[in-house]
């Protein structure tokens, strides 16, 4: 004989039931079967909502009761022929009667007793059991219903109540010695008194009950039928790369279902385990899927976890003080205090200096429980021997289980050092002795980032996802996209790295998609998104609370610079080709870089100078290494080295730097370039990544731009003025012709001071021959003496700025 029970959402209408009808059917072919169901889904909420209100002598019960029974009616005509339908009809509103006078009592008393709330809330089970089983007639005239009232007995513990299994087990066996039926349908959930006074088995019972009758009856199996292909590695609405679990320990299922696999009610397995009787979960709507089997006969696995869950809703109360140590009892008068409260402890964990105990309740506990904590150690309180308990709220546990778990070293540490990764605070710890799970208390607010954080490292092959909040989508930012587009699937195969854009904005829109935007039509996405909004912007990724994520800045916005505290702060990474922030106050350069030590972000800005030339991560290199950097004599600017490569006597140095601006070379406004203070920001970077301190005033700026043209406020007004000033342009081409030189527009420091400037290059120096827009970098340090550290490439360009930051966020992918 094989036990069946459907859930909630497997009988949640009348197109669900059919489906059950169904696999009742072929697997009754077999052999008989026991069928335990649910109520429809959300009836026993609506239940209880109405008796409440019904309570509270709000009349509203009524059309909740008129919702109940519109659902249930719907449910038979759907599955009863109409010339059956008479009589059954009649008996559905005959229950739903009884409902409405029931309630009509708890409007009448305003109060809403245990036991009668037992009674209201059975209703849910008696209703869909009923239904079903004459469904299932229809189809199969060797079927009956039996009220599991009559077979379950508990005693008076109402809203979860404790079961006689001595009577109960004996009660089953006699009705199934006598019973000739092919199939029996049972409303799950609910059980009565010795007197016949109705009971319930707490929710989620109907699994329960089907554990009953297993055990009771010696079952082949135990079929548990959801909504979901099994048990999983972890909440598959919460973590959408959990996998399916194929094999599971008793032992591992308790423990997953205890801390909030759903799949599961805790209590269930208890009436099978010590008979070894083998527990499947199946999905009612793939009834060909795998599934999970529970058993004692489990096929080794390499896994080291076997799944991740969690409780949400968690209080933590501590109990310290100088007076409890070495005092015999503190922990029994404490536990006695919530046993005599009926409060469940979730969670325990002591200091070996028994200086405090820590424990984790439900949140809908903490109350009464602080109150009957302090009452109980009132005069210890009183001395100052103990302080009043500390109530922690809005707190979620997550727990790593796992036979393989056991004996193996280092698995704490690898989970602790994930959470810390990603700045997830824990609050609590503990780990049994089986060391068959770690359990670890942490802010509700985490519960997502820490889940995903810690399936990625355990179950993912370590593929690390990276969620990336892109702002600024021009000429780079459109480079930027593309190139993520085309090297998706080699960075997950080979590097083990997952990108994902959740957000896009420009000045004028901003668009995001939790589960990632597509990058096939991210532009007519961010078109029709909400408006842009900078605080808006932040407060979205704050609420998201991802894992690894990391604000990618291509903007060259210097409110956009000043928000990066704020990300950091999140445990946000920050990429940025934008060179304000760190070329602002040496103040606010500093507080940025001890701000992404302190929260663990990643701040990283290789394309601030030399686009995507490793020049400041070669800085980083010599520093780290030991070495010190003396001299650096640099051409940092790709636009202003492509223009003086490029102007001559046949092109005028305004349609230079006009093509310069269509190449993309430029900043939206060329005067930054031009002006020197592009440069002047790379040389601070690279002087202050050198380990130097400098403001930007303190670098001299030897402009070749006349004073005419830097005061223009528009970009035409701009290129007019260098059409205006075209013979200044002129001397200076001719000046460095009459010196045999080429123009180069140079960075220096040496001794603590520093310049930038149009220079006349001669043929022997370095920098005589650099091309195109390529930069140059010159460092000299104690290693690097006679000959310099030489760093060339091409300094400018959207698609290399682009790879420089896309680099940037794959370094924070290896870390």
């Amino acid at each position: 004989m094989k036990i069946l029970k459907f859930g909630g959402t497997s009988v949640a209408n009348a197109e669900n039931i059919k489906l059950v009808l169904d696999i009742i059917i072929n697997k009754s072919q077999d052999e008989k079967l026991v069928v335990a169901v649910s109520a429809f889904s959300k009836v026993t909420d609506l239940l209880q909502l109405a008796a409440s209100k019904a309570a509270s002598n709000d009349e509203s019960f009524k059309d909740i009761v008129a919702e109940i029974e519109k659902k249930h009616l719907e449910a038979l005509k759907q599955l009863i022929p109409v010339s059956e339908q008479s009589g059954l009809l009649s008996h559905i509103k005959r229950i739903i009667n009884h409902l409405e006078t029931l309630l009509d009592g708890c409007f009448l008393l305003g109060e809403l007793s245990p036991r009668t709330s037992d009674i209201i809330l059975s209703f849910g089970e008696l209703l869909s059991s009923y239904i079903i089983a004459e469904a299932l007639k229809q189809k199969l005239k060797n079927s009956i219903y039996k009220d599991s009232r009559e077979l379950i007995k508990t005693n008076n513990h109402f809203g979860k109540a404790a079961v006689n299994f001595e009577i109960t087990n004996q009660l089953i066996a006699d009705f199934f010695a006598s019973n000739t039926a092919q199939v029996v349908i049972i409303p799950g959930f609910i059980a009565s008194t010795l007197d016949g006074i109705n009971t319930t088995l707490g929710r989620g019972g109907s699994d329960y009950t089907a554990a009953i009758i297993a055990g009771a009856l010696n079952a082949e199996q135990l079929e548990i039928w959801t909504d979901v292909n099994g048990m999983y590695t972890a909440n598959p609405k919460i973590v959408k790369q959990a996998q399916p679990i194929a094999t599971i320990s008793y032992q591992e299922a308790m423990e997953l279902s205890h801390f909030g696999a759903k799949v599961l009610y805790p209590p269930t397995i208890q009436p099978v385990l010590k008979k070894n009787i083998p527990i499947y979960i199946k999905n009612t709507f793939e009834p060909t899927a795998e599934g999970t089997l529970i058993s004692n006969n489990i096929t080794p696995h390499t896994s080291l976890v076997k799944g991740i869950s969690h409780i949400d809703c968690i209080t933590l109360i501590t109990l310290e003080g100088s007076g409890m140590i070495g005092v015999a009892g503190s922990s029994k008068r404490l536990f006695e205090v919530l046993s005599n409260e009926n409060i469940n402890v979730i969670f325990i964990t002591q200091a070996s200096s028994e200086h405090s105990i820590c424990i984790g309740i439900l949140n809908s506990d903490a109350e009464t429980a602080e109150t009957a904590i302090n009452s109980a150690f009132q005069l210890e309180i009183s001395q100052n021997k103990i302080d009043p308990c500390i109530v922690e709220q809005n707190l979620c546990i997550i727990a790593l289980v796992g036979e393989n778990m056991k004996n193996h070293q280092g698995l704490s540490g690898r989970m602790f050092s994930t959470l810390g990764k990603n700045n997830v605070n824990i609050r609590a710890i503990a780990q049994g002795a089986s060391e068959r799970n770690i359990s670890v208390v942490i802010n509700e607010r985490d519960v997502k980032k820490a889940l995903n954080t810690l399936h990625e490292n355990f179950f993912e092959e370590n593929t690390k996802q990276l969620n990336l909040f892109v702002m600024g989508v021009g000429n780079v930012g459109e480079k930027f996209i593309e190139q993520i587009q085309q090297q998706k699937k080699f960075l997950r195969d080979n590097l083990k790295i997952n990108l994902r854009v959740i957000a896009l904005s420009n000045s004028r829109k901003m668009h995001f998609d939790e589960d990632g935007i597509s990058l096939k039509e991210w532009q007519s996405l961010l078109a029709n998104g909400e408006a842009a909004d900078k605080e808006q912007f932040i407060a979205n990724i704050k609420s998201l609370n991802l894992r690894n994520s990391i604000f990618v800045d291509i903007t060259a916005n210097e409110e956009v610079s000043k928000t990066y505290e704020h990300y950091l702060k999140q445990n946000v990474a920050v990429v940025t080709c934008n060179k304000i922030a760190c070329s602002s106050a040496y103040d606010n350069y500093k507080n940025l870089k001890n701000l992404s030590r302190k929260y663990n972000a990643p701040f990283l800005f290789e394309t601030n100078v030399g686009a995507g030339l490793p020049i400041i991560d070669t800085v980083k290199n010599l520093i780290a290494s030991g070495d010190k950097v003396h001299k650096i004599q640099a051409v940092l600017s790709g636009s202003l080295n492509f223009i003086f490569n490029n102007f001559n006597e046949n092109n005028t140095f305004h349609n230079v730097v006009k093509e310069a601006g269509i190449q993309g070379f430029t900043e939206p406004d060329p005067k930054i370039d031009l002006s020197g203070i592009d440069v002047a920001r790379k040389i601070l970077i690279l002087i202050r990544e050198s380990g130097y301190k400098m403001e930007i005033d303190a670098i001299e700026n030897e402009s070749f731009i006349p004073a005419e043209c830097l005061a223009t406020t528009t970009n035409e007004a701009f290129f007019e003025s260098l059409q205006k000033n075209a013979a200044h342009f002129e001397d200076i081409h001719k000046e460095a012709l009459a010196k045999d030189s080429r123009l180069k527009y140079v960075a220096q420091f040496e001794n603590g001071k520093a310049s930038v400037g149009l220079q006349f290059i001669p043929k022997d120096h370095p920098f005589y021959n650099l091309e195109g827009k390529d930069n140059i970098v010159l460092f000299y340090t104690d290693r690097y003496v006679d000959q310099p550290l030489l760093i060339k490439g091409a300094g400018a360009g959207a698609a290399v700025t682009a790879s420089g930051i896309f680099a940037d966020v794959i370094r924070i992918g290896n870390v």
